[in-house]
């Protein structure tokens, strides 16, 4: 296995493997802490949902790859793909002791939505492989959040995401609810790949998080999507290349990056909206893959590797570089932090595609730093 992925797949297997072990058996309620932001309300009711929703959204495409693997990391996979279906049972019966909430509150709309997203990125090897009643729960499940209004933020997209899902599925989908999400982000561009989030502009990374990465999974989920929305596909495409371009220059030459925003405590999942454009060959030219690797692997590494990150029994803890538990939210709870794993869609491509295969090389800023002349940055025009 190439050295730099076996990197990757320990990092990854090691955050997701107690999420899925523990649902498996129905024991996830018993097994995982609640931690929350000191003198929050209770997250209980959705950080289960937070955890299973966020884990599969970036686990999907490697749980759906096909070929180009080693044996080991296919018996990985293999025994993954186990837990995680029996997992999705458990999550959405009633009948079984870790049944999740879909309905009470406002969040299940957003955890609901990244399980839909990864039910979109493991079609084949998830949601095609379970078994009929299994689905039927399912969507039933993602019918109930219709109740939930979304807040006039990104959240549009969460229930865009859900239709894209049950339209995907075979069911009856609501098009007004995409439609509405995909329009409102258009009013709400502000320019160079930049949206604001409702309609103010956040320094934050909600651009990566959600708002760049459900756009264009909509782009590919829905077929008639060119049709129905004339134009807007390549400007989603080209907004979402210019700010993976941005995410690659602000990895700094040792791994670190700025800290500023909302919701650090996702980590990796910085990089969601990077890690998106690798999985599906969107890069723009003239930036080298060997380098994004090289600056994710030095950036996951630094957040990943420091201490506290892990509890004692392998579940992350509130924090951004190990256990800062001040640095969270009053929304954020253990469930909440799976969303690192989002940093890791690249682990569903195959070994031998260049992003894995080229030799390592510098990134834009470590080449910058020390000292070799490189062209200026352009600005994405209107």
């Amino acid at each position: 296995m190439n050295p730099t992925r076996r990197i990757w797949l320990a990092h990854m297997l090691r955050i997701a493997s107690p999420v899925f072990e523990a649902l498996s058996r129905n024991q996830l309620r018993n097994s995982m802490p609640i931690e929350h932001y000191p003198g929050s309300n209770d997250r209980s009711t959705f950080s289960h949902l937070e955890a299973l929703g966020r884990s599969l959204a970036g686990i999907g495409p490697w749980l759906d790859i096909t070929h180009g693997i080693s044996p080991e990391e296919e018996a990985h996979r293999d025994a993954l793909l186990h837990l995680v279906r029996m997992s999705i049972r458990h999550a959405t019966h009633p009948d079984y002791p870790d049944f999740m909430n879909f309905t009470v509150g406002a969040q299940p709309l957003v955890d609901a939505a990244f399980l839909a997203l990864g039910l979109l990125r493991s079609w084949n090897n998830v949601w095609l492989q379970l078994d009929d009643a299994v689905q039927e729960s399912v969507i039933n499940c993602m019918k109930s959040t219709r109740r939930i209004r979304p807040f006039f933020n990104n959240w549009l997209l969460f229930s865009a995401m859900i239709e894209a899902f049950l339209q995907k599925a075979g069911c009856d989908w609501d098009r007004m609810r995409v439609d509405y999400a995909i329009r409102q982000h258009e009013q709400w561009y502000k320019g160079d790949g930049a949206y604001g989030d409702g309609p103010r502009f956040h320094w934050d990374y909600y651009n990566s998080f959600v708002i760049h990465p459900l756009l264009y999974e909509l782009t590919r989920a829905i077929p008639e999507f060119e049709h129905g929305w004339p134009g807007y596909s390549e400007q989603i495409t080209a907004r979402a290349r210019r700010y993976a371009l941005i995410q690659e220059r602000i990895i700094s030459p040792d791994g670190t990056f700025p800290v500023f925003g909302r919701s650090l405590v996702y980590r990796f999942g910085i990089f969601h909206h990077l890690a998106t454009m690798v999985l599906y060959h969107e890069i723009p030219s003239g930036i080298s893959l060997a380098g994004i690797r090289c600056a994710m692997t030095a950036a996951m590494n630094r957040l990943l590797d420091a201490d506290g990150t892990f509890d004692r029994n392998g579940w992350l803890t509130i924090g951004f570089c190990g256990h800062q538990p001040s640095i969270g939210e009053p929304y954020i709870s253990t469930g909440s932090l799976y969303l690192t794993l989002c940093g890791f869609l690249p682990l569903g491509l195959a070994e031998d595609d260049r992003f894995w295969s080229e030799p390592d090389a510098d990134w834009t800023a470590k080449r910058i730093w020390s000292g070799e002349d490189m062209p200026c940055d352009q600005a994405l025009p209107d």
